[in-house]
């Protein structure tokens, strides 16, 4: 059986209790430092692995999130989709050679909110082939890194990919962003 396990979801589960490898990610997890946070290089997928992610992750949802969010500069914001999780930045950040004020978080990792009607320009810029393209919807990645390592019982399998997408709560705008996942087997 395989369970895909985001760094978002991951953070969620902080409140719970947790054996084994997982527990030992979120040791780790402890020792992360805020002041070595780059947001535009999580969001352009310079972080290049998980448990980086994840410590910056566990960090902006744990009990320090509200310190978190400040020395970030982020204001939570209204969203209009559900799944995803919208902050205002107090100084724009530039991401794949563009500026911006928003960003938001889902599942698996951080998006840039851009004003652009058009995903085309950025994804061919980030090399990215579209799996949908429609009128109505653009969904596109691109794979950045990937590692499956043994520990135990258990196969635990990375995979970090570069994503630009449209959607329907947000018209006019593309998101644009890195997806950490670990998959469990």
């Amino acid at each position: 059986m395989i369970k895909t396990v985001t760094a978002g979801l991951l953070a969620l589960a902080m409140t719970m209790t947790m054996t084994g490898p997982l527990a030992a990610m979120a040791r780790e997890d402890e020792d992360f430092d805020p002041a070595t946070v780059d947001l535009a290089k999580l969001v352009e997928c310079q972080t290049y692995d998980v448990p980086s992610y994840n410590g910056f992750a566990f960090w902006l949802a744990g009990e320090d999130g509200a310190a978190a969010r400040a020395h970030l500069g982020l204001t939570e914001v209204e969203s209009a989709n559900f799944l995803l999780k919208e902050y205002r930045l107090a100084a724009p950040i530039t991401v794949f050679g563009r500026a911006t004020r928003r960003v938001a978080f889902n599942s698996s990792g951080p998006l840039a909110i851009l004003d652009e009607a058009d995903p085309h320009p950025l994804a061919r810029q980030l090399e990215i082939v579209p799996a949908i393209d429609t009128p109505g919807k653009f969904l596109g990645d691109r794979l950045i890194a990937e590692t499956t390592e043994k520990v135990g019982d258990s196969t635990f399998a990375t995979r970090i990919t570069l994503n630009v997408s449209t959607v329907t709560s947000h018209p006019g705008q593309v998101l644009a962003g890195c997806s950490y996942r670990l998959e469990v087997e």
